[in-house]
């Protein structure tokens, strides 16, 4: 049995190393296009920083341990150039030149390229990508010398790649194209990460793209599409991905959307050949959409279970993904798992969504901290998707979410959670249990909410009215808002029913909290009422700088 593996790193090397412990007496060769066939590309980002010293540390494997723990023949810097599926034969460009090599299994991990738009100079020596060990290390040395950076794109790696640079030193500018950075976060969680970076320093150029790149003979300049011109003595380009799988097209694998079409255990179109990892197409578990999916988790486990599945081991399938992410930026993390508002739109699945603000652990215990919480939920109550950030206990929080919704669970099951609480790491009613409470009073009409994108019209319909306490009111407030602080409500009923003139009434305070004791409270009295999810903390959020043409102060 000879096994090849096509691409090392996550998805390739998990198939090649579980086939090794179910079949000692295969032949298993690993073929890597690049001089490293099992790196830490994650980290790569940290080590340009300088949070990770030793270059040594970014190699999990070499082709030498690999050889000697689980005899694997990896052959580094071998392109392979064509595959001939009905004589299971791949034409292999390796250093002493090209041969055939024949196959019994054959895994495709060919991973994803980075995209490079067509922008005028992007073919500068000071654009660079940030996705090998290579890579980084010649952004380390170029850091060195450096003083002003570009980032271009700000997902994942382009915010990791900006805070590297900037903790070396460079005045960073980020260029993102979409309306905020991390385009995957709801605007509001992505405001508050903004605003991170702004205090760190660096400069956030959203909403904008790089129409050219000037080569000059000391800097380059980076002209954006409003006209503003950056200078840059490096250019990082982060800009996305596409699947690595022209080879594999040209050979009859079926692709849609850019990467390969699986089955559930990993197997291509083509008899014998299997694919995992970046290249392939995933299922969202939530929408059912089809996309490639960038993330070393999913292509980790998948490699594992397509050696399964070549030795003969089914039942466990490739699961389908929530696409569960992290990034720190400054002091805070932001994390998401499952779909946001707008894969749920696209997918035309119905949905409630409420914000929290609860804090990481007990509020009485040292040094907690806020905790911004967003919740999908469909109108079964069925947890779709969540983000959070915060400084600390985000990852937790997501976690546990990620679980609820692989395992179907329900905002009512987010309530009975028994999550683990002590002083320092949480509360007894943990930030999860009460965004469950939250989502469930929400669905059966215990609370009615509204948003930011609900603003124009709660003015135009609606009685505002603002229950925070005086002094909070005069820092800025809605138009036409009605201040009763919420302690006083139940006395002052009487100016809300006059006030109102029969409308309905919008009621919000800073977090929704307050504001969901008086929405009980005026419900309970006969009035129609609708409290603003996450109060004016989301408002802010959700709106920015727009706000403050809207506030009265």
């Amino acid at each position: 049995m000879r096994l090849v593996v096509v691409g090392g790193v996550a998805g390739g090397m998990s198939a090649a190393a579980r086939y090794r412990r179910l079949d000692e007496q295969a032949e298993i060769i690993v073929l890597e296009r690049g001089g490293e066939v099992s790196f830490a590309n994650c980290g790569l980002p940290y080590f340009v920083g300088g949070e990770i010293t030793d270059e040594q540390a970014l190699l999990v494997q070499t082709p030498e341990s690999l050889r000697a723990a689980l005899r694997l023949d990896v052959r580094i810097h071998s392109d392979v150039v064509a595959l001939d599926p009905d004589r299971r034969e791949l034409t292999v460009e390796g250093p002493d030149g090209t041969y055939a090599l024949t196959y019994d299994a054959l895994v495709l991990a060919p991973g994803a390229q980075a995209l490079r738009p067509p922008i005028p100079g992007i073919d500068s020596p000071r654009v660079t990508t940030l996705r090998t060990v290579p890579d980084a290390l010649a952004l380390d040395v170029t850091a060195r010398q450096a003083k002003r950076a570009v980032v271009l794109g700000a997902g994942f790696i382009g915010l990791e790649a900006a805070e590297a640079l900037h903790l070396r030193g460079l005045a960073t500018t980020i260029v993102e194209l979409a309306p905020h950075v991390l385009p995957p976060l709801e605007r509001e969680m992505a405001y508050l990460v903004t605003e991170e970076l702004r205090r760190m320093g660096i400069t956030v150029r959203d909403g904008v793209s790089a129409d050219t790149i000037e080569h000059g003979e000391a800097v380059d300049e980076v002209l954006l599409s409003d006209g503003t011109r950056v200078e840059a003595d490096v250019i990082v380009l982060s800009v996305g991905v596409r699947p690595d799988t022209a080879t594999w097209e040209r050979a009859g694998i079926a692709c849609e959307r850019g990467g390969i079409v699986v089955d559930g255990a990993g197997r291509t179109n083509v008899q014998g050949v299997w694919a995992v990892g970046d290249a392939t197409v995933s299922v969202d578990r939530v929408t059912g959409q089809r996309r490639p999916v960038a993330l070393a988790g999913p292509a980790n486990r998948a490699g594992r279970l397509v050696a399964d599945d070549i030795a003969g081991r089914s039942g466990h399938r490739v699961p389908t993904t929530v696409g569960t992410a992290i990034v720190r930026v400054g002091k805070l993390t932001a994390a998401m798992t499952g779909a946001n508002r707008r894969s749920l739109d696209e997918a035309g699945l119905e949905y409630h969504t409420v914000h929290s603000h609860g804090l990481n652990h007990a509020g009485y215990f040292p040094r907690a901290t806020q905790i911004h919480l967003v919740l999908h939920f469909g109108a079964d109550g069925r947890v779709l998707g969540a983000q959070a950030v915060g400084e600390a206990g985000v990852d937790k929080r997501i976690d546990v979410l990620a679980v609820a919704i692989r395992a179907g669970m329900t905002v009512h099951d987010l309530v009975d959670l028994d999550l683990a609480y002590s002083p320092p790491y949480g509360s007894a009613k943990d930030p999860v249990n009460m965004i469950g409470m939250m989502a469930a009073n929400v669905l059966d009409h215990t609370m009615d909410v509204w948003h930011g994108d609900d603003l124009e019209r709660m003015l135009a319909e609606r009685l505002i009215l603002d229950v925070r306490s005086p002094a909070e009111f005069a820092t800025g407030h809605l138009p036409g808002a009605l201040n009763i602080p919420h302690t006083q409500l139940a006395e002052r009923l009487d100016e809300v029913r006059s006030a109102a003139e029969g409308r309905a009434v919008a009621v919000h305070c800073a977090s929704g909290m307050r504001s969901y004791l008086a929405h009980r409270q005026l419900v309970q009295a006969g009035i129609d009422s609708a409290n603003l999810s996450g109060g004016m903390l989301t408002l802010r959020a959700e709106l920015g700088e727009a706000l403050d043409d809207v506030l009265v102060r």
